[in-house]
């Protein structure tokens, strides 16, 4: 997700984030990896197909990024929730 999270960032996650309606075109989400369900991912939304529940997911990276491009649309039960926060490391602790 570089250049907003690099190797080593840690952040805070809402899990409860899309209980009252779907992610946003922007938004930074957290979801299980299609292709490995052990290992969680951080994409943005770049589009939500309300009537079909998909959502589309790229990396900020285009060049290098596994997403939607990659894998195809994930359902938007897939987001685990919404990166809000940048907490470590302390010079880069920011609001996302």
């Amino acid at each position: 997700m570089a250049p907003t999270l690099l190797p080593g960032d840690r952040v805070l996650v809402d899990r409860g984030a899309y209980r009252g309606g779907p992610p946003k075109v922007g938004d930074l989400i957290v979801l299980a990896d299609p292709e490995a369900r052990v290992r969680w991912l951080v994409k943005r939304v770049s589009a939500v197909d309300r009537g079909r529940q998909l959502l589309e997911v790229r990396g900020d990276n285009a060049d290098l990024a596994r997403d939607s491009r990659s894998f195809g649309p994930v359902p938007i039960a897939a987001a685990a929730g919404r990166v809000y926060r940048r907490y470590y490391p302390p010079e880069r602790a920011d609001d996302l």
